[in-house]
């Protein structure tokens, strides 16, 4: 089942940026990996997945949310959240819905397959690959702290990912988002 792996190094390497206590929203959560992960970092977490076994496997963790997002109506229709969580999942309809998601000083955290999987593995349909760029244009009312598209050897797979923040206006200074100096 989706999501019994350690957490995405590219949630743990910018989760910090998610302010302390904050509500955070995984999509297509799989088995959990990344609301365990959060929820031990003080978040209030919260999943949605369309697998009535993921969504058992997470439960105790926090509000569980069994929905097909992809044919029904968004659950959260009206929530905003501190956090968003997306990895290995793409639906594009979703994506401004998504980013809509992220509340004011939040952070969206997303990781998924890129154009070129098709000749290394699964993914393989146009349809669940990123195109260049993809992910920064549906983040352009975010500002974009880090981006990445390429190829990564193990597992040998391409992504496309990106952590952007939903600024709080102030007045004449800017904003700070850390970045990591070192390995994490």
């Amino acid at each position: 089942m989706h999501g019994t792996e350690a957490p995405s190094e590219w949630v743990r390497r910018w989760s910090h940026l998610i302010a302390p206590q904050s509500a955070v929203l995984d999509v297509a959560c799989g088995a959990g990996r990344h609301l365990r992960y959060l929820r031990e970092l003080g978040h209030t977490v919260v999943g949605v997945d369309r697998s009535a076994e993921a969504i058992a496997a997470c439960a105790g963790l926090g509000d569980m949310v069994l929905a097909d997002i992809e044919n029904g109506p968004w659950p959260f229709a009206g929530r905003r959240f501190g956090g968003v969580v997306v990895t290995n999942y793409l639906w594009r309809p979703l994506l401004p819905t998504i980013v809509a998601s992220v509340a004011p000083g939040g952070v969206l955290v997303y990781e998924t397959f890129a154009q070129g999987n098709e000749t290394v593995g699964r993914p393989a349909r146009a349809e669940f690959l990123l195109a260049p760029g993809e992910l920064l244009q549906a983040c352009q009312d975010l500002r974009v702290v880090a981006y990445e598209h390429g190829f990564i050897d193990e597992p040998a797979r391409f992504v496309q990912r990106i952590t952007a923040v939903r600024e709080l206006p102030q007045a004449g200074v800017p904003s700070r988002h850390l970045l990591p100096t070192g390995a994490s």
